[in-house]
């Protein structure tokens, strides 16, 4: 399971031209499921990614984790993440995950994030979405458990 991070001051979510997601200050977190991703790597990769010190303390450093903050979460799902980019001029899809897994650990990914009480908005599985934000630093991670 990979998951880019990006703090952001806001970012959201639009799908035909609705808005679906959106939140202030938080992360926005491009998730990707991998075809031997399991619900015990979308635990940790929570557990990370609520406690990664990625935001600035009164001295300016990167001390202070999303939890600490109070800030947000946007989990948009993006299976393009996991593609093989090693060779060629085009990207191979096969370490994917099928598309009805793909959707239940993100779906449960999701629920994990609100169950440790983080205010979590999301895109749509499957959907051509329109993203946008504001970035904080710029500050961007690729985490992969």
């Amino acid at each position: 399971m990979i998951a880019l991070i990006q703090r952001v001051k806001s970012a959201q979510v639009d799908v035909d031209g609705k808005t679906i997601g959106k939140i202030n200050q938080g992360l926005l977190v491009l998730l990707g499921v991998a075809k031997d991703d399991d619900k015990t790597k979308a635990d940790r990769l929570v557990q990370r990614i609520s406690n990664y010190r990625i935001f600035s303390d009164e001295d300016g450093r990167m001390n202070l984790s999303l939890k600490q903050i109070e800030g947000e979460l946007l989990v948009v799902s993006q299976f393009t993440l996991v593609a093989d980019t090693k060779k060629g001029t085009r990207p191979g899809f096969s370490r994917g995950a099928p598309p009805a897994l793909g959707e239940e650990l993100y779906d449960y990914f999701v629920m994990q994030c609100k169950d440790a009480g983080i205010p979590t908005q999301t895109g749509q599985f499957g959907a051509d979405m329109q993203v946008s934000l504001l970035n904080d630093g710029p500050v961007t991670f690729n985490l992969e458990v």
